[in-house]
């Protein structure tokens, strides 16, 4: 399969190349009867999917298709939230991926390749679980769509984590989610090659090879109230993946030449409902904090912990506290140990209280929010205390106070320099 990509040149890449390479690279839609898409749920609006899978549907005009947006663990896509980032696209052809029924396991990595490439953080077998759909040989092309951004599981999100744990069963996701804990979320924020994507390319190269897989990767940054491509990558391959992740590294990761005392961030109601997602705000800036500094989480849209009733129930019940105490409960206790996902979710979302972290919730109570070990601000005292409307990305000053404002953390990663290189 040949491989394509365009970065932009100063004035963008433009719908009309984006079209003409989604055609080249489906050959007019020529010999495809049936497709399966697996974009993006609407916690990646900003991926540019929603345009780029519209022009899949008209190339393949003539196919059976069938949409299974890659959710992973996140709840299914409401049809309001489809028609705002997939407008026009008949709802029918939307399936819902469910990931505790719908996977089937396909393979498993031995332990001995778990313990090499995590440094011997985790040393077991890993099941390879898919959903059904992926195996389902009826189909002539599976096309995954998704953005390259920094990420706490994967170091580089997208490309074959979009299979794996985007479409993945509960035993593949809970692994990889727990091995990115135990390997150390610092260590793999923003890098390519990391044990995750080692497992991820492992079950590809042997599971997966003979899969009509066409992968189409965006990276994207903020324009205004829009997006600005930044690339697009059509076609499968490693190097493929490694020359797009090179593009968000250059302009996805913001490098600080000084540690952050206070950092305020936004999360967009539309985007953040719950804490699981809502915690990228902590992901993406605790390497650019100081000891002793503070994070505020204005959240709006926040209701409530876990984007699935279990997993709601379990965070709760673990809390964001100490990263030791909660791989200490991991291992004895049986519901906990059968969700390491959730397990890895509470160890990312802790610093050992290295910062002080403040959530302002629109829906969630003081006591609620104190009970995950997390600091509480009411949101009206949040939102008049700092005016997101009127702040700008970077540095501000609000009376006297100097703070470091971010208004959408999902398409970034703020480090400071030489912490981020020493961890390389």
């Amino acid at each position: 399969m040949k491989n394509y990509v365009i970065k932009p040149s100063p004035e963008g890449i433009t719908d009309q190349q984006i079209s003409k390479i989604l055609a080249v690279a489906l050959r007019n839609g020529k010999s495809i009867r049936k497709a399966l898409i697996l974009p993006p749920d609407i916690t990646r609006i900003n991926s540019y999917a929603g345009p780029i899978v519209k022009m899949l549907v008209e190339i393949l005009s003539k196919a059976e298709i069938d949409i299974m947006p890659a959710t992973g663990t996140h709840a299914p896509m409401t049809g309001d939230e489809i028609e705002l980032m997939y407008e026009g696209i008949p709802k029918e052809k939307f399936v819902v991926h469910k990931w505790r029924s719908d996977a089937v396991k396909i393979g498993e990595i031995p332990r001995s390749f778990v313990k090499e490439v995590s440094l011997g953080s985790m040393d077991e077998n890993i099941d390879v679980e898919v959903n059904k759909r992926i195996m389902d040989r009826s189909y002539d092309i599976i096309i995954s769509v998704g953005q390259i951004v920094p990420h706490e599981v994967a170091g580089m999100a997208n490309y074959n984590k979009n299979i794996f744990a985007g479409c993945g069963g509960g035993r593949t996701i809970d692994a990889s989610h727990y091995m990115s804990a135990l390997y150390g979320i610092n260590k793999i924020m923003g890098k390519t090659d990391t044990p995750v994507r080692k497992i991820f390319n492992f079950a590809e190269e042997k599971f997966l090879s003979d899969i009509p897989l066409l992968y189409i990767l965006t990276v994207t940054t903020r324009q205004g109230k829009g997006v600005r491509l930044e690339c697009l990558a059509a076609g499968r391959g490693i190097e493929l993946f490694k020359e797009a992740a090179q593009v968000s590294a250059e302009k996805n990761i913001t490098l600080l030449p000084e540690l952050l005392k206070k950092v305020v961030v936004y999360l967009d109601p539309l985007e953040f409902k719950s804490t699981w997602l809502s915690n990228k705000a902590i992901y993406r800036t605790r390497m650019a904090i100081a000891d002793g500094g503070e994070l505020l989480i204005i959240a709006p849209g926040v209701r409530e912990c876990g984007e699935d009733a279990r997993n709601d129930r379990l965070i709760r019940k673990l809390g964001y506290r100490q990263g030791d105490e909660i791989i200490e409960m991991a291992s004895r206790d049986i519901e906990i140990k059968e969700n390491r996902s959730v397990a890895a979710h509470c160890i990312h979302g802790s610093v050992n209280d290295r910062f002080k972290i403040t959530y302002s919730p629109g829906h969630m109570t003081e006591q609620e929010i104190e009970s995950l070990n997390y600091n509480y601000m009411p949101l009206d005292e949040a939102l008049k205390k700092y005016d997101v409307k009127n702040l700008k990305e970077g540095f501000n000053m609000v009376k006297g106070e100097k703070i470091f404002f971010i208004s959408n953390p999902a398409i970034g990663l703020w480090a400071y320099e030489k912490n981020f290189k020493n961890d390389d």
